[in-house]
Order: C-alpha cells, then structure tokens, then sequence
C-alpha cells in the first residue's frame, strides 16, 4: 500500500524558508534606517576585523564602527530599467521638480518578498531635499521628450502617489542577503549605524560587489 505524506516537500520546504529570511533581512534593514537615531554612513570599507568596522565616508571623515556578532548584510547589485515593470514594488530616491514630479536620483526593484516594506513618501538624506518614495508601480510610459530614454512612473502608496521621471542613466538595483565575504577592504558600502552605550555600532551594512557602489 502506497502511503502519502502529507508533509510540504523539501525544495519548497527550503523555498518558503528562503523568502521568509530575505523578508525579515529587508524588513529590518528598512526599520533601522527609518529610526529617528540611525544615522546612514555611505562610502568606501577602510579596515575590517572581527570586532570593528571602518568606513571612509563621502567627505572623506573615517568612521570607526564597532561590528556586533549578529551583524547583518545585504548585497545590492545593478539591474535593468526595463526591469522596473507594472505592479513592481520599488523605493526611489528623488528629487523634487517644480512641476509637482519627482526625478529619480535611483531606482530599488524590492524583492517579491519584501512588497510593502517601508511603504510611503518622506524625507531623505542621499542630496540636499531629496526625498524617498516606497510604493507600487500603478503604470509606467514613456518619459517626456526632455528625459529621452528614461520612464515615467505613476506610484501609489498608502495615503497618496507620485508622478517619479527616471532618466536612462540613472541607476536601478535590487537586492539580496550577502555574507561577510563582501565585507573587504575598498568595497563600497551603506551602513545603517546608532550609538549604543556610547560606541558608534554598525547594524546593517549593504554592499556592492567588486567596487559597485550602493546608489541609495
């Protein structure tokens, strides 16, 4: 007699546990940077070891970060602009423009499993009164002949949406965990850091591979 389990195969078994982890990566990586004391260091890995990370900021100031054992790390990596599709979760760094739009300054492609994280319009830190928009892609066409190439997004969020024009150099990204592998001296990195008990402490940091810089 032939018995049936009923249990959930092991490849998606591994598949479930796998979204549910990078989900978690992401939803924590978004709460931390959101947080009134975290502070976001962009820039270039000076020195690692086992307890400290240094950073060579945009200014050129080095930072000394203590790195906790539970450190997390993400790697970011370059996609297409044809990825950007209806329906896409994405967050965008922007500019705001006198027409009432936003230019992009960059583009993130959020993982299915990460649909919804950070959703909103706030404040944001990459340029002087740039801004940052996680929504859905509603539609998309076309950019106004003044930004040949590029597209035109129509986000919508939670309490409102916005009309974002990418241009075609600008640059989209998704990403996925990393390791600690990525953690070298020269890779280019965003750290999302607070003091704690006094010490400046890297909570999160997401990196690039072989020199590509995190555009957010």
């Amino acid at each position: 007699m032939k018995i049936h389990s009923s249990s959930t195969p092991r490849t998606l078994l591994s598949a479930l546990a796998a979204a549910a982890g990078l989900a978690v990566a992401l939803l924590s990586a978004i709460a931390s940077a959101q947080s009134a004391d975290t502070v976001r260091i962009r820039g270039t890995l000076v020195r690692v070891d086992a307890n400290t990370l240094v950073v060579q900021d945009r200014t050129g100031e080095v930072v000394s970060l203590a790195r906790p054992a539970d450190l997390s790390v993400s790697e970011v990596y370059p996609i297409k602009l044809s990825d950007i599709r209806r329906g896409s979760f994405i967050g965008t760094a922007a500019m705001p423009q006198a027409d009432g739009t936003q230019k992009a300054l960059e583009v993130v492609v959020f993982p299915e499993a990460a649909r919804g994280t950070g959703e909103g319009h706030r404040p944001w830190d990459l340029l002087p009164e740039s801004t940052m928009t996680n929504a859905t892609v509603a539609d998309l066409g076309a950019a106004p002949k003044s930004v040949r190439g590029g597209q035109q997004l129509h986000l919508t969020y939670k309490g409102g949406e916005k009309t974002v024009v990418v241009p075609p150099d600008v640059p989209v990204v998704t990403f996925r965990p990393g390791t600690d592998a990525l953690l070298v001296p020269g890779a280019r990195v965003l750290v999302n850091a607070q003091e704690k008990n006094g010490t400046p402490t890297a909570l999160r940091v997401t990196a690039g591979r072989n020199g590509f810089a995190p555009p957010m």
